[in-house]
């Protein structure tokens, strides 16, 4: 599941947020190649935040993926993304920082089987049965 995280110190008073989290998603779905039902986006407004020493309109965005990453596919989506928060809520690109997170799946042997659910974290996935101790 593809998750665009994006704070920025603009305010999102009067601002139409839902067709900012709509294009984000749709962009992501669609660059990443995976379906929209598993596309999440956060999008926090007015966070205290210096870019280059000054206060002026900036953002920073943490997307974190289940494979689908590569530097070609990163360039796509910090283009894409740059270009919403550009028209949307008027952050310049050169004001953007997009960091990108390529997460494996499993650490553990796909033949645990499909009934066990993960639990997964930007940095790794758990089993719950695994790390059931009692």
């Amino acid at each position: 599941m593809p998750c665009l995280n994006i704070s920025t110190n603009v305010s999102l008073d009067g601002v139409d947020t839902s067709s900012i989290l709509s294009e984000a998603t749709s962009s992501v779905a669609k660059i990443i190649g995976k379906p929209e039902n598993y596309v999440m986006i956060v999008l926090k407004g007015s966070v205290p935040m210096a870019f280059g020493g000054t206060e002026d309109p900036a953002a920073y965005g943490e997307l974190v993926s289940i494979g689908g990453l590569n530097p070609d596919v990163n360039k796509q989506l910090s283009a894409a993304v740059s270009a919403i928060l550009e028209t949307k809520l008027s952050v310049p690109k050169s004001r953007f920082f997009l960091k990108f997170y390529d997460t494996k799946a499993s650490l553990f042997p796909l033949s645990l089987g499909p009934s066990k659910s993960r639990i997964c974290t930007m940095f790794t996935c758990f089993t719950p049965a695994v790390l059931d101790h009692d």
